[in-house]
């Protein structure tokens, strides 16, 4: 990397070490993110998955809409399979709690994982 500028001045930063910081900062930064923009969210959501292409790799998308549209949650993951839905709805469910009314798509991993949820909180 050439350089980056930190106050003012300039480092020369290696690319290890940048993915270093952002391994250790990102969750960091979501965190102070969603503590000081959490936005009121509608109790009726869509869930959803599907494919997508990033820098030439495909990856999952997993993603939680409210019934106006606005994304509720998201996460990428590299498989289509039971823990990577089961982390999103852990997530999901963790910052936002049950919604009262959710649509889920054709996938039968994603009911089943989510009857879970609602067997387990009632």
């Amino acid at each position: 990397m050439n350089g980056c500028a930190f106050s003012g001045h300039l480092y020369n930063v290696g690319h290890s070490t940048l993915n270093r910081w952002v391994i250790r900062c990102a969750p960091l930064l979501e965190k102070a993110f969603r503590k000081n923009y959490n936005k009121k969210i509608n109790s009726r959501w869509r869930m959803d998955e599907t494919y997508i292409k990033i820098k030439s790799v495909w990856y999952y998308l997993y993603r939680a809409a409210d019934k106006f549209g606005d994304t509720v949650d998201f996460i990428l993951s590299e498989n289509r399979d039971k823990p990577s839905a089961k982390a999103f709805f852990v997530k999901t469910i963790g910052l936002h709690g049950l919604p009262e009314n959710v649509t889920l798509g054709k996938s039968g991993e994603n009911q089943s994982i989510f009857e879970q949820f609602y067997v387990l909180a009632g």
